[in-house]
C-alpha cells in the first residue's frame, strides 16, 4: 500500500534522474537505429545533399526535400495503373543520368526495356535480374546485390506478386535488408501493391489511381496519352 502521508516527491524521480534516463533511452534507440521518432532526430531538411538520390520528378523531389535517402529502404505502393512503373523508371533514369549503376530485380518478368529507355534509363548502366514469379528468389537477389554494393539505386519489383506470398516473409526480413544498406551510398526501393517494407528513415510513396489522359475530340477515336501519377509521401515523422 502507498503511504499517502508521505509527500509524492519521495516516489517521483528527480529531474536529474529523468534527464539521465531519457538520455540513456535515446542513446539506446539511436544504437538500434530506432531514433526516427525522437524530437532530437535530424529533420529531412538537415540531410546533406550527397545523402539524397533525386528521383527525376520535380514535384516528388520537393515532397522528399531533395530525393530518396541513401542508405535506407523506401517503397512505392499503389494499385495497377497507378503509375508505379513510371515513377520507378524516372528514378532509374535520373540515377543513370548521374552516372550511377542501377539494378532492377524483376520478380514477375514484367520489366519493359524500351519503356525504360524512353524514360531516360541508360540500359548500359542497368543490371536487370529476371525471375518467373518466385518472390523468395527475387528477395535473395535483392539482398545479394545490396551486399555487393556499388549501385546508386536498387529496385525490387514485387507489384505483381500475390500479397499473401509477400506476407509470408518473416517480419525480420525488411529489418535485415535495412541493416545491409545502412550507411551505404545506395538507395533501396521496393515496389508493391500495399505497404510492406520501409526502414526507419525511409519513405512510402503512395500512388493513387489517376484518370486516363486522352487527346482529340472524336466521339469514337481518341489518342491515349497515359496516366499522371499522383504521389503522396508518407514518412515516419
Amino acid at each position: 500500500m502507498l503511504d499517502r502521508t508521505v509527500p509524492w516527491r519521495v516516489y517521483s524521480a528527480s529531474k536529474a534522474n529523468k534527464k539521465r534516463m531519457r538520455a540513456a533511452l535515446e542513446s539506446l534507440l539511436r544504437a538500434r537505429k530506432l531514433d526516427v521518432t525522437l524530437t532530437t532526430a535530424a529533420p529531412w531538411s538537415d540531410i546533406p545533399v550527397d545523402r539524397l538520390a533525386p528521383t527525376g520528378c520535380a514535384d516528388l523531389d520537393a515532397a522528399l526535400s531533395g530525393g530518396l535517402r541513401r542508405g535506407h529502404l523506401s517503397e512505392i505502393t499503389g494499385a495497377w495503373s497507378s503509375g508505379r512503373s513510371t515513377i520507378a523508371a524516372q528514378m532509374l533514369g535520373a540515377a543513370t543520368a548521374r552516372g550511377e549503376a542501377v539494378a532492377f530485380i524483376d520478380a514477375c518478368d514484367t520489366f519493359d526495356p524500351p519503356s525504360a529507355d524512353a524514360h531516360g534509363v541508360s540500359l548500359a548502366r542497368l543490371l536487370w535480374v529476371r525471375d518467373a514469379g518466385d518472390p523468395a528468389r527475387a528477395l535473395k537477389a535483392f539482398s545479394l546485390i545490396l551486399q555487393a554494393g556499388g549501385f546508386g539505386l536498387v529496385v525490387l519489383d514485387l507489384a505483381d506478386v500475390p500479397v499473401a506470398a509477400i506476407r509470408r516473409f518473416p517480419w525480420t526480413t525488411w529489418m535485415r535488408i535495412a541493416r545491409i544498406i545502412e550507411g551505404s551510398d545506395t538507395a533501396a526501393l521496393v515496389i508493391g501493391s500495399e505497404r510492406i517494407a520501409r526502414s526507419p528513415r525511409g519513405v512510402t510513396i503512395a500512388l493513387e489511381s489517376s484518370p486516363a489522359q486522352w487527346s482529340g475530340r472524336g466521339s469514337r477515336a481518341r489518342l491515349f496519352r497515359g496516366v499522371a501519377p499522383a504521389p503522396r509521401v508518407v514518412s515516419a515523422r
